[in-house]
């Protein structure tokens, strides 16, 4: 096919009205300028992962959220699960020079680098992209889940050793915390792995949305999160009449008062853990005792118990259902956890009443934040609840997003310089064996 220009067109016979319109693209000059507009966006995308990585070096995003995932995903409204892969990526590149500037470059796509970035280590990055060059986004991902297979392969051994070798064993740290640490077999493992990836999943999707106030520097970490679905899976299995003693009992809080100070707020809780019992701060025990059983100990100056209390229930039933009706899920901003604890807004022991205008569910981590972290809940004369940081500072909600500058990169885009597969006939027992090192085998080997 023979492209003509432009000025031919206008000079045909019947055309010269025409002169002053642009005339329609070939077809073939629009599939150019889509592929370059391709690899304009490859290397745009670039520039966002290098300033990502950059603002996530700086904890910029440590200004009331989670993570720079969470940031991300509250800041520009791309998912949570993309922004936490945009993270990752970014962080791999830094590692990966031939991979980060073939994309700098535009010559290959964020889906390419997103895969390869999996498994690629500086020694074998070389030839990872010659594949990212060599075929298609597909293939790459073939060749990724291939590549993590034999790894598994290459890990699972020694059957017998690790059953013999099976222990739990649990004791109290110096600090009061619990200490547990467990090798199970990987049949036994496997129920356990299971049990903890449905508990964190349930608390990952309760919190996915929300925002943390800047009272907690640090990122919930995978090993903290399963701590917290270890301590989901013990209140189920409670729940689950595996104890046959109350549910309630679960979260008995024990105040300990002298009997001259019994009227005054309590400045310590003691909780018993085990054969033995952890003193934890003032606003832990006002935390726990917004929604939970409680009995009150009156105990002398020596230590000896003069009176025990009837157990009461904190929340009556009743108010209860009316507050889970009325806010459903934890009322912190963004936060979609149904999981939820109630709390006072004003405290109990500070002679809050413990009515429905008073109460307001909140999930365990912002429950934990409001008491321990510093956040404040203000309410006004119409009940809307506002959360005040420990720095004084209000919740805003997600600002919109303002469209920027058009990205004008300081090198050449050339669309002419992608690759593109060549329809050579995939053989993935080979590229693996290639890529790992191993002597190639099976169809087209030689």
């Amino acid at each position: 096919m023979t492209l003509l220009p432009a000025s031919h067109h206008s000079a045909e016979p019947g055309h010269g009205r025409l002169s002053g319109v642009i005339p329609p693209a070939p077809i073939e000059q629009l599939g150019e300028a889509i592929a370059a507009l391709a690899a304009r966006l490859h290397a745009a995308t670039h520039e966002l992962l290098v300033l990502l990585r950059e603002f996530d070096e700086r904890a910029g995003w440590n200004n009331g959220f989670l993570s720079c995932a969470h940031w991300l995903h509250w800041r520009t409204g791309i998912d949570l699960g993309a922004a936490r892969e945009k993270v990752r990526v970014a962080k791999a590149l830094a590692a990966l020079p031939r991979l980060s500037d073939a994309m700098q470059r535009g010559t290959i796509s964020y889906a390419k680098v997103r895969a390869i970035s999996r498994i690629a280590t500086p020694e074998n990055e070389a030839q990872l992209l010659d594949l990212a060059y060599a075929g298609t986004a597909a293939h790459v991902e073939r060749v990724v889940r291939a590549w993590r297979r034999c790894d598994r392969v290459e890990e699972a051994r020694d059957t017998e050793r690790r059953h013999l070798s099976r222990t739990v064993t649990t004791y109290l740290d110096d600090d009061g915390m619990l200490v547990l640490r467990a090798r199970l077999t990987p049949e036994l493992g496997a129920v356990v792995q299971r049990a903890l990836d449905a508990a964190s999943e349930r608390l990952y999707q309760d919190s996915k949305d929300a925002a943390s106030p800047t009272s907690v520097a640090e990122e919930v970490t995978a090993a903290q999160r399963r701590a917290d679905a270890l301590g989901l899976m013990a209140e189920c299995a409670l729940d689950a009449d595996l104890d046959r003693g109350s549910s309630a009992d679960r979260y008995q809080v024990v105040l300990h008062l002298e009997c001259e100070q019994a009227s005054s707020s309590p400045s310590q809780a003691v909780i018993e853990l085990g054969d033995g019992a952890v003193h934890v701060s003032a606003e832990t025990s006002r935390r726990v005792a917004c929604d939970a059983s409680m009995v009150v100990m009156h105990e002398g100056a020596d230590g000896a118990v003069l009176d025990v209390g009837r157990r009461t229930r904190t929340i009556p039933s009743a108010i209860r259902r009316a507050l889970a009706a009325r806010d459903a899920r934890c009322r912190f901003p963004g936060c979609t956890a149904r999981r939820c604890d109630a709390h006072h807004i004003t405290h109990w022991c500070d002679g809050g009443r413990t009515s429905l205008d008073n109460l307001l569910l909140l999930c365990r981590r912002h429950h934990r934040l409001v008491h321990e972290g510093g956040f404040q809940t203000v309410q006004d004369q119409n009940g809307d609840v506002t959360f005040i940081s420990a720095d004084g500072r209000r919740l805003e909600p997600s600002p919109s997003l303002q469209p920027g500058s058009e990205t004008n990169p300081d090198h050449d885009i050339d669309a002419r310089s992608m690759p593109c597969w060549d329809g050579t006939p995939f053989n993935l027992p080979y590229i693996i064996d290639v890529l790992r090192g191993h002597e190639p085998f099976g169809p087209g080997a030689g």
